[in-house]
Formats: C-alpha cells, sequence, structure tokens
C-alpha cells in the first residue's frame, strides 16, 4: 500500500509542478462495494461468500482518503487527477449453516442441523476475506455555472487503472465432494472436507484492471483559497482472477463513493 500511495503522490507532484492544476483537494470518502452477488453472478467470490458465510455487504463499507489536483480547461470545463486510497477491509466469517468437526485426523462439515445426530463434538469453521481497492482515475467535469459563485455544483465522468489484491486465509468447506457420514444410529449424514486455504491474488502493487466512473456534487466558497466539497462517485470495474481464485467469475470492484472534503484554489 505504502509503494501505491508513493507513486500516485509523485504523478500528483509532476503534474503540480507542470502548472496543469489550478486545485488541490484532499477529501474523506466514505466507500459502499457494490459487490454484485447473485443468480447472475453464479461463479462471483461475493456470491459465493454471501451464500455459505455469515458476511454481509455492510460488512465490507469503509474509509479511504482522496487526493486529487484539477486543472481548469475553461470556466465550466476542467481534467481532474485523483487517487482514492487505504480502503482496505479484512473481515472474519463463520460458514452459516455448517459446523465441522474432526475424524480420523481430518476436519469435516456437516450441516448445522445434523448436529443433533453426531456421535462427536463439532465446532464452528469459518475463515477471513482480506480485500484492497484503490482507484487512480482521471474526470472530465463540468461546472455549468462557472467556479467564481458561492455555490458551484459539478458533474463529470472519466476512467481509472484500480489497483486491487484479495486474499482469503482459514478454512474452506470443498462442496464439490461429498462423501457420507454414518452415525453409530445408522443415520447416514452427507459431509464435506474441510482444508486449511490461504489464497492471494495481487501483491505488492496488486493487480491491475480498468474501469470508468460517473460523478457530481457541490463546492460552497468558505474563502477566496478555500471550497468545502460535497460529492459522490460510481464506481464500474472488474477484476480479473488469474493466481489463487482462477476459475472464478471476474471480482466486482466497483461501488459508491461519498465523500466530504476541502479544495484549495491556487
Amino acid at each position: 500500500m505504502k509503494k501505491k500511495i508513493a507513486l500516485a503522490l509523485t504523478a500528483l507532484f509532476v503534474i503540480s509542478a507542470l502548472g496543469y492544476s489550478n486545485t488541490f483537494s484532499l477529501k474523506m470518502n466514505y466507500f459502499i462495494p457494490r459487490a454484485q452477488s447473485g443468480p447472475s453472478w453464479q461463479d462471483s467470490l461475493w456470491t459465493i461468500e454471501f451464500d455459505n458465510m455469515d458476511f454481509a455487504k455492510s460488512h465490507f463499507q469503509g474509509m479511504s482518503l482522496g487526493l486529487s489536483y484539477e486543472y481548469f480547461l475553461t470556466r465550466a470545463f476542467s481534467l481532474e487527477f485523483s487517487i482514492d486510497a487505504f480502503y482496505h477491509k479484512n473481515n472474519s466469517g463463520l460458514y452459516r449453516d455448517y459446523v465441522g468437526f474432526e475424524l480420523d485426523n481430518e476436519w469435516w462439515a456437516v450441516l448445522s442441523q445434523y448436529d443433533k445426530y453426531m456421535d462427536v463434538d463439532t465446532f464452528s469453521t469459518g475463515h477471513n476475506l482480506d480485500i484492497s481497492i484503490t482507484p487512480v482515475q482521471l474526470s472530465l467535469k463540468i461546472a455549468p455555472f462557472g467556479r467564481r459563485n458561492k455555490l458551484i455544483p459539478y458533474v463529470g465522468a472519466g476512467v481509472g487503472v484500480y489497483f486491487w489484491s484479495v486474499r482469503m486465509y482459514g478454512d474452506m468447506i470443498d462442496f464439490d465432494d461429498e462423501y457420507v457420514y454414518e452415525t453409530t444410529q445408522g443415520d447416514e449424514l452427507p459431509v464435506y472436507p474441510i482444508y486449511a486455504v490461504d489464497a492471494r491474488e495481487g501483491e505488492n502493487l496488486g493487480k491491475v484492471s480498468f474501469g470508468y466512473h460517473v460523478l457530481g456534487g457541490f463546492m460552497f466558497s468558505l474563502t477566496n483559497a478555500l471550497t468545502l466539497d460535497i460529492g459522490f462517485k460510481y464506481n464500474m470495474a472488474k477484476g480479473k482472477f488469474t493466481e489463487g481464485f482462477e476459475g472464478f467469475a471476474p471480482f466486482d470492484l466497483g461501488g459508491y463513493h461519498i465523500s466530504l472534503g476541502l479544495n484549495y484554489w491556487f
């Protein structure tokens, strides 16, 4: 993450030094991942996790820091180069409908509704899901009433490069490998092996994907050099798994940024 921030800040400094910027902005963002899941996303990691674990989408909402330089092309049009950094969530979850048990030094999972039929003690089983997303974006913004008013509404759209990583570690139930456990009472129960997992996608600077976004908001003049910025941004991007999660559907990196910040005008 430190390398990502250093790279982005260097790029911002170069742009500023070349004179392409009229404002510098510092914002606090609240990021709400879109986390697309459901029947149309059957092989998505989001879908699999939400179907089997006690994770909720709200567990992956969090803060990020926004930095940007903006260069005004005309009275109404501007270009903005931005980075939304430090979004990182590491959540621990349990399998919602399954419990584990040990048999012959191996771990197995059985539906929790069959717990009362088991001849051995059972335990909860689960894993951690660790996600990091850092968009670096270029936007074309429009301030239809200009930039020298007390209230400055704006809209815009653009493209971005997304640095991201995903890690899962802990226990994983292999639902593709079903066995039958016969209790001493003669009950036959379907069971599944539990394996230790430490799957990673993206290290160092992380994986790189491309996406686009739309945005809007208002700036309120505080002084001649400062404005308060309240904004909204909708990101759309997908990451392709090629390492620890190979075979999964593309990973939804998109989401909603609600931001509050200050703009310093040069």
